[in-house]
């Protein structure tokens, strides 16, 4: 699946209709943006199952502020709705790729379960 761009006007429907989604905090002008987009692209191409979308952040700067964006590339995940990751920098291809699998793996259930144990 190749990426896509949403928008402060689709964000929250991208999340809510998927059950893991990675956003791309970028602008045009940032070279490690540009380095880190085709290595975000093949990683989206390997795992059709994970959408993969882009946020211009000279575009929507309002979603940009909303998420606390204050360096790019910025990379952001989501899992049944839940931000599970979040860190600037641009990541290498192996990075990536455990952050991915990290995430695919993570059982929310269980992490909201010792949370709960931990409060009461």
């Amino acid at each position: 699946m190749a990426t896509i761009d949403i928008t402060q006007e689709t964000f929250a429907g991208t999340l809510e209709n998927n059950n893991i989604v990675f956003v791309d905090f970028w602008a045009g002008w940032c070279g490690p943006c540009r380095m880190f987009a085709p290595t975000y692209a093949a990683a989206a191409a390997r795992h059709p199952e994970i959408t993969f979308a882009k946020v211009d952040t000279e575009a929507e700067q309002s979603l940009a502020a909303a998420a606390r964006i204050t360096s790019i590339p910025t990379l952001m995940a989501f899992k049944d709705k839940t931000l599970v990751f979040s860190q600037p920098g641009a990541l290498n291809a192996a990075g990536l790729e455990e952050v991915i699998q990290a995430v695919k793996n993570l059982d929310l259930d269980a992490l909201r379960a010792k949370a709960a144990k931990q409060a009461s």
